[in-house]
């Protein structure tokens, strides 16, 4: 069945990610992988307006949570996508694909469901076993939020972190495991091309009050 086609939106968030090749690691060191991602997502956010709210860089896949005010999620992720593949060609010295295939979105339209995404972006290090805490893992906007290393991409205010009641509280919900099945509900939910989850949410855009339910 082919995937629901989603007019771009200027207002909601998405959520992006893309494989490398045959779902093996990238071909150049996982830290120059990041610098690389880095430069071009500061490109792409001044060329084409794109807003990045997280980014989380594994051994061979990437999360993205970013907005578009312009409407151009489409062009802004080509871009982002042809770039880094060919300088990664360049540095790898392998004329093989990077990516396994295009970049895959979701666009979230509700406050609960970016909340549930936000989470399993950060947590998917910890989920792999790559770290204990979410901000413990160095490629992901977090580590650079929380003062851990230099940040080049440009960042919108994150308000689920930086909120009126923030304290370790936060990071705490960050680190805490979701309900029994709810993680694999919203790893499916963002393999559609709009998120939703079948467990009944309460919109609240409060992560604190939100830790208390997970």
């Amino acid at each position: 069945m082919p995937r629901k086609v989603i007019p771009p939106s200027n207002a909601h968030p998405y959520h992006i990610n893309a494989r490398a090749m045959n779902r093996e690691k990238f071909p150049i060191p996982l830290g120059e992988m990041w610098r690389l991602m880095e430069d071009y997502l500061f490109l792409t956010c001044h060329l084409y307006g794109l807003e990045v709210l997280s980014f989380v860089l594994m051994p061979n896949h990437f999360h993205l949570l970013v907005r578009t005010p312009d409407a151009n999620i489409g062009a802004a992720m080509n871009y982002f996508m042809r770039e880094v593949a060919r300088e990664t060609s360049r540095l790898s010295g392998r004329i093989n694909q990077t990516f396994g295939a295009r970049h895959h979105k979701t666009i979230i339209r509700d406050a609960q469901y970016f909340q549930d995404a936000y989470k399993y972006v950060y947590r998917n290090p910890v989920r792999a076993g790559l770290c204990l805490r979410v901000e413990d893992y160095e490629f992901s906007t977090l580590h650079g939020l929380l003062g851990s290393r230099r940040l080049t991409i440009p960042m919108v205010e994150d308000t689920q972190l930086f909120n009126e009641d923030f304290d370790v509280r936060t990071l705490d919900w960050l680190n805490t495991e979701p309900k029994e099945g709810l993680e694999e509900e919203v790893r499916q939910a963002l393999r559609h091309s709009e998120f939703a989850v079948n467990t009944p949410r309460k919109t609240n855009r409060s992560s604190l009050l939100l830790s208390e339910r997970l």
